[in-house]
């Protein structure tokens, strides 16, 4: 299955369902479901950017999972211009259905999507 590593506490807002679109550079013709994995990097200029715009919406850093895969989603498109609040990259991938995992998959990330063997998946 296909995964994206994203730094929190942007991970965190997409498997709650707060974040509807991840910003990248690149675009990509993926569609399905994705799983979402929380690097080892906590974002903590984004963390200030988010408070300072919504207030704090999401766990300190010493509450939330960090390298390991915290949920899923599906990915339903990949645009250019998106009405979110939260789009502001060259590529959004547009994101629906999320879903935090109860027990996190520890797993080390990798750039852009890669594969995550289904054996280690709990469903």
């Amino acid at each position: 299955m296909k995964a994206l590593s994203v730094r929190n506490p942007w991970a965190w807002l997409i498997v709650h369902g707060i974040k509807d679109v991840e910003n990248r550079n690149w675009a990509s013709n993926y569609r399905g479901q994705l799983l979402i994995h929380a690097s080892m990097t906590w974002d903590y200029d984004g963390a200030l950017w988010i408070s300072n715009h919504f207030g704090k919406i999401f766990p300190n850093v010493s509450e939330v999972t960090q390298g390991a895969i915290i949920g899923r989603v599906n990915m339903v498109d990949c645009v250019t211009r998106h009405a979110s609040k939260l789009f502001f990259g060259r590529y959004g991938f547009v994101l629906q259905e999320p879903k935090a995992f109860e027990n996190p998959i520890p797993y080390r990330g990798q750039l852009g999507l890669f594969d995550v063997p289904e054996d280690i998946l709990p469903f």
